[in-house]
């Protein structure tokens, strides 16, 4: 073999040599690229597993402080219900306890050492025992519906009949047969009333 075609073959060995260097590169770069991607893949995956993980530890604490306001709510609830009736009971309390003053003055005025036959001194006790049992009423809320000469209220009163009057005009109570009541603005008892059909 001459020099000129060992010369050539150096070159193609060397061309060769350069392509399956740069095949290699290549390779390698390729191989890189995939193992960055790989990784890069694994730690997305890992960063969602975390922010997964942080969103289920957020939910079950949102759960528990759900269920801690929701015992709390309960529990005042319950409380709340409970002074309630507490001041109501309270509240009949003082009541029952004026009505009872009354009641002992009843029986004072009915019992044997009281009995006269002074029918006015009788009947002036009567009066005091009635006017004070009107006080703790009054003193509790409690107000008596007086209707006359007023125009009808079937929401205040019960029509117990009809009247002619030539004083009162139509539709208007002409009498009460019995007294309503109210406490503040609640009717607790309707006025039985006669109303006036108007002459």
């Amino acid at each position: 073999m001459n020099k000129k075609e060992n010369k050539i073959n150096n070159e193609e060995t060397v061309e060769e040599a350069k392509d399956s260097a740069a095949e290699t590169d290549s390779q390698g770069s390729v191989e890189k690229e995939e193992q960055s991607a790989d990784d890069s893949a694994e730690s997305s995956k890992s960063d969602l597993q975390k922010s997964l993980e942080a969103a289920e530890e957020t939910i079950k604490s949102l759960e528990d402080r759900q269920l801690r306001l929701h015992a709390e709510f309960e529990n005042y609830r319950r409380r709340t219900a409970r002074e309630q009736l507490d001041i109501i009971e309270t509240a009949n309390a003082k009541l029952l306890e004026k009505l009872s003053e009354v009641l002992d003055n009843f029986e004072r005025a009915f019992s044997e050492e009281n009995k006269t036959s002074n029918h006015e001194a009788f009947e002036k006790g009567m009066q005091l025992i009635h006017e004070q049992f009107q006080k703790v009423l009054t003193d509790a809320g409690l107000e008596a519906i007086n209707p006359v000469g007023e125009e009808f209220d079937p929401n205040s009163q019960e029509a117990f009949m009809k009247q002619p009057s030539d004083s009162v005009p139509e539709n208007h109570v002409l009498s009460v047969f019995q007294k309503g009541y109210r406490i503040k603005h609640k009717i607790i008892k309707t006025a039985k009333v006669i109303v006036s059909a108007g002459s």
